[in-house]
């Protein structure tokens, strides 16, 4: 029944809002509560004896009483919906329609009853942890190790409080297919969580994959939640601790150091190896490079002294004797070019005085030639 999961149900402890005139209560469940009807009309006949002449009246004042006791219950069927809440109209007990924020109307108690949850507001539900309100210290959060302490998949354990963020999607799911929504909502999200965390290893729980376990647990949950048509959106899932159980944190931060230290060496090696290898690529393309501009050269080489060779011969086919004799002299001239010459008279006259003209220019006084630097200079 929808009234056991609101606190001012159809049956109990009315209020100042109660369906004969002002609508329903304030709250979540926002149920009315039927005045003593007895009550009314005594006191309304007290207060018509009071104004009447002679204190008494006849059968039209009974008349009139009724008439204004019927028209006080009609008015009894207005109610407002704030900006923050949703309307639930009950006709005999059973859903009929949702109503939006405003002065709305449905046909008075016992017929139908509105109630007005609160669909808007965000709440939280905290899983592994206590918030205390603390006066003097403020706030202070207390573990829960019995909620928090999971299974990883390669069977270690690990601390894990977190946040749910929920809002209510349909209020007339929300009232009636669950009976106790956030009980329901805080089962759902432990359970989702330990299947997440034990589908996982305890590396990247700790390290890099806390978004894709959050995103894996609202999937879960909402999935779950909307099998139950409980009507709740799950808003956000916010890890707030992720650690080793307190006994073998300080061990575990031992072995992650250790693990930081390889990795930092690795990364270390890796970065020489990039340096060197590009480097000996660099100098083994470079002597490659040059014995090719050496075979090419080479090749280049003997291409051209065969080609002047076979010019030479194609020349000294034509003129033998002329060819055989400049041939000589320019062996001749390329042997005794360099060399200190005295020519001596085949005739027995001895040696021939001559001036050799092309060796001033390059023997000049050892003075001139200073100058002649100092001054390029």
């Amino acid at each position: 029944m929808p009234w056991k999961n609101q606190s001012g149900g159809p049956w109990g402890g009315g209020g100042p809002r109660g369906p004969w005139g002002s609508g329903p209560q304030p709250g979540g469940g926002g149920g009315s509560t039927p005045p003593d009807l007895e009550e009314l009309i005594r006191r309304s006949q007290d207060k018509l004896k009071s104004v009447l002449p002679g204190g008494s009246f006849g059968g039209w004042g009974g008349l009139l009483l009724v008439v204004a006791a019927i028209v006080f219950w009609m008015l009894s069927g207005f109610y407002r919906v704030q900006p923050d809440e949703q309307g639930v109209v009950l006709r005999f007990g059973k859903f009929t329609q949702l109503t939006q924020p405003g002065l709305n109307y449905h046909l008075p108690y016992p017929i139908e009853q509105a109630l007005t949850p609160t669909v808007t507001s965000y709440r939280r539900i905290d899983i592994g942890m206590r918030v205390i309100d603390d006066p003097r210290r403020g706030n202070a959060t207390r573990d829960v190790p019995e909620e928090s302490l999971m299974l990883t998949g390669d069977e270690n354990i690990v601390d894990v409080d977190f946040t749910v963020l929920w809002i209510v999607k349909s209020a007339s799911d929300f009232l009636f297919n669950v009976q106790n929504p956030e009980s329901t909502i805080k089962a759902v999200a432990e359970s989702a969580m330990r299947e997440v965390i034990g589908r996982s290893t305890i590396q990247p729980i700790l390290t890099g994959a806390r978004q894709n376990v959050e995103l894996g647990v609202h999937d879960l949950m909402q999935k779950t939640l909307d099998s139950y048509q409980a009507g709740v959106q799950i808003t956000q899932v916010q890890l707030q601790k992720v650690d080793p159980p307190a006994q073998v944190i300080d061990s575990f931060r031992d072995v992650q150091a250790a693990r930081s230290d390889a990795e930092r060496a690795q990364n270390e090696a890796q970065t020489y190896a990039n340096r060197v290898v590009p480097e000996a690529r660099g100098r083994a393309s470079q002597v490659l490079q040059a014995a090719e501009a050496y075979r090419e050269q080479t090749v280049a080489e003997a291409k051209g002294q065969t080609s002047r060779y076979v010019s030479i011969y194609d020349q000294y086919k034509k003129a033998p004797e002329v060819t055989r004799r400049r041939m000589y002299l320019e062996t001749m001239e390329r042997v005794f070019g360099g060399m200190d010459k005295v020519i001596l008279d085949p005739k027995g006259t001895g040696v021939v005085p001559y001036l050799p003209l092309g060796e001033f220019p390059s023997r000049r006084p050892p003075q001139q030639q200073q100058q002649q630097q100092g001054g390029s200079r």
